[in-house]
């Protein structure tokens, strides 16, 4: 074989260091994010926190594509007139390319990202704070007391000290108030205890299987106590327990107060809660009544009364703070031109972290000339370099959203006066050829992103859907065809629900081709019932 020399051009894709932190700063939620700043914040002694007001940097060009100078800045809002269609004081945002602005080394994806410096010590433009000015309110509670939500959330007492504090009071000998903090500790956030008692005394590494009974015999006597505290059906094994011991409480309260027909009903409703609980599932009460747990009317008003139960005692001490969603972009109402309603889009400053390069310790840095430490110094040029580009990129993630939320509401501003019911068919792709950017970045803008709209917060995901053909040829939204769908079922008769194939015949008379089978798709979406569940007995 022959060899020899020869030139070959080639292309391939070189994602520099800045780059790489842009894209995953892009895809981060807000809890994420805050954590990645905290950390930064730790391991780089350039950056730091500010409340002051700080200066963005423009990133690209203007709405009417005339150059933008270095002094011009982006508007934290940019405000939607849907007189004209047109979007004011808003600057559009190059894409971003592999090439590093500062001129380090490209590196493949599969390299280490190296933050390099680039020999420059004096103050950049761009070394100045970015953030906001004020802090917005993180809820909408009214007065001067007004107090954050995730400190309501924490003030509240937890079902475990709720339980603790009540067995205070029970009189119980030093090993059963022993297994009875055990259990309590062993309880899920719905107030079951999942595992067996005997696993639970195996867990304690008995020595012999004399010692195991025993401490299964001091769980047994434990569960007994945990289950007469409050809320009635703690500590319950299963759901049929937990009913069971709620039914037990409200019998014992009415035969003390003398009510017989509501005794009988309970002692039904015990007998039915007994049985296998897929024939309560599916509301048998053929199949009950043939069993001989009641009549017919008596098992119908006893599955009534069993409805009305909470399956879940431990529900409402599970801690709120868990189901905050804070938005990341803010849509305001400013009132109408010409009878066309108008909205602003802004960014939520109360996610957006403040933060700027340390001026002392830069300052001292440009005026150190090297030395003999020449190392240390270009160590401490590529941090001070690595605080800038981070300041950098978390200003073009929030300017990215920004434009992402802004082509959202003007694609789907029916939405945003009508309700979901007016939501259109939207996806990606139409974003992404919109503002000039991959279907990836909208992804990864979209995703774990909320916005606040009048009607609610929503994931910026939620705008987009696919469509449903109409018989005009157009198409539906189908989270407009789902809302619709909840609409019918909430105006049904309960003693007559409809069922999938009526929905679907009422959707075609409303020119939506739909068929039963997406019909019970979109149901059970919406967590609603078949009709045979939502029927009234």
């Amino acid at each position: 074989m022959k060899q020899g020399l020869s030139l070959r051009v080639s292309q391939h894709l070189a994602l520099t260091p800045q780059l790489q932190q842009s894209i995953r700063l892009l895809q981060l939620s807000t809890l994420e994010l805050s954590q990645e700043v905290e950390q930064m914040l730790d391991e780089n002694p350039f950056l730091e926190l500010t409340e002051d007001r700080a200066e963005r940097e423009d990133f690209g060009l203007n709405a009417s594509d005339a150059p933008v100078s270095e002094g011009d800045r982006l508007s934290e809002s940019s405000e939607i007139d849907y007189a004209t269609n047109s979007v004011a004081d808003y600057a559009v945002s190059t894409v971003a390319s592999g090439t590093n602005e500062d001129e380090s080394t490209p590196l493949s994806s599969n390299d280490e990202p190296s933050w390099e410096g680039d020999g420059t010590t004096e103050m950049a433009p761009d070394d100045g704070e970015w953030g906001v000015d004020a802090k917005a309110k993180a809820n909408n509670l009214d007065g001067d007391d007004e107090k954050d939500a995730t400190e309501l959330a924490r003030s509240g007492e937890s079902l475990q000290s709720f339980l603790h504090r009540q067995a205070l009071g029970l009189r119980a000998n030093a090993t059963d108030a022993a297994a009875l903090r055990f259990l309590i500790e062993s309880l899920n956030d719905d107030g079951y205890v999942e595992d067996p008692l005997e696993d639970l005394a195996r867990s304690l590494n008995p020595s012999d299987e004399e010692q195991l009974q025993d401490l299964v015999h001091h769980f047994t006597v434990a569960l007994g106590l945990l289950q007469s505290l409050e809320p009635v059906g703690v500590g319950a094994r299963d759901l049929g327990e937990c009913l069971r011991l709620q039914l037990s409480h409200l019998l014992i309260l009415a035969d003390e107060n003398g009510e017989d027909d509501k005794v009988e009903v309970l002692q039904v409703a015990l007998g039915i809660c007994r049985q296998p609980m897929d024939l309560l599932a599916r509301r048998d009460i053929k199949r009950l009544v043939q069993m001989g747990v009641g009549s017919d009317a008596l098992v119908r008003e006893a599955i009534a009364l069993i409805a009305r139960l909470e399956p879940k005692p431990g529900r409402r001490f599970v801690d709120v703070e868990r189901n905050i969603i804070v938005p990341d972009v803010l849509v305001v109402s400013i009132g109408k031109a010409g009878g066309i309603p108008k909205f602003r889009v802004q960014l939520n400053p109360d996610v957006m972290p403040r933060l700027k390069v340390h001026d002392i310790y830069a300052n001292v840095l440009r005026n150190h000339r090297g030395g003999k430490d020449g190392a240390g110094h270009a160590a401490l040029q590529q941090r001070l370099q690595e605080a800038r580009w981070f300041i950098k990129n978390i200003q073009q993630r929030f300017d990215t959203i920004l434009r992402v939320s802004t082509a959202i509401v003007e694609r789907q501003k029916n939405f945003f006066t009508h309700g979901e019911l007016a939501m259109r068919p939207l996806v990606l792709r139409e974003i992404a050829d919109e503002l000039g950017l991959h279907e990836s970045t909208i992804s990864r803008v979209t995703t774990a992103k909320y916005m606040a709209t009048p009607f609610g917060t929503f994931e910026l995901k939620y705008f987009f859907g696919s469509g449903l053909g109409t018989e005009s040829g157009g198409n539906a939204s189908s989270t407009a065809v789902r809302a619709l769908i909840k609409q019918f079922i909430a105006s049904e008769s309960a003693k007559k629900p409809l069922s999938d194939n009526q929905i679907s015949d009422m959707l075609k008379e409303q020119g939506i081709e739909c068929a039963r089978r997406t019909v019970a798709k979109y149901r059970e979406g919406l967590k609603i019932a078949p009709a045979s569940l939502r029927k009234a007995l």
